[in-house]
């Protein structure tokens, strides 16, 4: 269990690397798939810092789990990434849409 958590760990930290320098917009959900006109609300630069630095977060945060499964860190670990997931998800569509001109 522990493997999986440190490659788990890895790729997350990986793809949020690749995020934030540039490299990874095609992992950004619904980003990726939008039309042009839509992809020009946002501040790309601004959206690879929330969603790179999301999993940035989340690698270290899956060693909450430290392979032993018991409900209280279970419950951590899925509240924090409920709580983390909804604040980038707001900044997303607030703080990182272009200001209307």
């Amino acid at each position: 269990m522990l493997v999986f958590l440190i490659i788990l760990a890895a790729l997350l930290a990986i793809m949020g690397i690749l995020i934030l320098i540039g490299k990874g917009d095609n992992l950004i959900a619904g980003y990726n798939t939008a039309p042009k006109e839509e992809r020009a609300k946002y501040d790309i630069k601004r959206l690879r810092w929330l969603t790179g630095g999301l999993l940035i977060v989340l690698a270290p945060a899956m060693f909450l789990l430290n392979g032993e499964p018991s409900m209280g860190t279970t419950f951590s670990f899925i509240c924090l990434v409920f709580v983390l997931s909804i604040i980038v998800v707001v900044l997303c569509n607030t703080w990182a849409k272009k200001k209307k001109k």
